[in-house]
């Protein structure tokens, strides 16, 4: 799922070298989470070792997230919790039409405020609906197995 630092910065699509690069960054790295609550890192300057960095714990579990995408060769952003989206961005976030979501946000589905005559959609709010969406969909599943073991239907 593709997400947004800001306006701005779109997606970063991995090149090849950047995939090699993530996979064993990420595989060294999560291998450190949970043994610190911070992480002390030291850049390397054209041989010459830099000016130590303080990093929080979950920056770390955030960075190795990024990097365990980016060796998947998919395209990573970020998008800040309280930041607001367009249709199309949000509509790509659900993986539906613009349209489609236009109609759920008109349904009162999911919380939207107007912006001139433009529509603007939390990305929090984007967020719970997705949650709320798939936890249906994974108890209809459920559900639906379950008849099927009752019936004896052999699934």
């Amino acid at each position: 799922m593709p997400t947004l630092l800001a306006e701005s910065i779109g997606p970063i699509t991995p090149t090849e070298q950047d995939t090699a690069i993530a996979k064993e960054s990420s595989r060294k790295l999560s291998r450190l989470l949970g043994s610190a609550p911070e992480f002390h890192v030291q850049p390397m300057e054209t041989g010459e070792s830099g000016e130590t960095i303080v990093l929080p714990g979950s920056a770390v579990r955030l960075l190795v997230e990024i990097l365990t995408q980016m060796a998947q060769g998919n395209a990573v952003t970020l998008i800040p919790i309280h930041a607001e989206l367009t249709t199309q961005q949000a509509a790509d976030l659900l993986n539906v039409s613009r349209p489609f979501l236009v109609k759920l946000l008109e349904e009162g589905k999911i919380p939207f405020r107007k912006v001139g005559k433009h529509r603007r959609v939390r990305f929090s709010d984007v967020l719970a609906f997705k949650e709320r969406t798939d936890a249906e969909r994974r108890a209809a599943l459920e559900r639906l197995v379950a008849e099927g073991q009752e019936l004896g239907m052999g699934y």
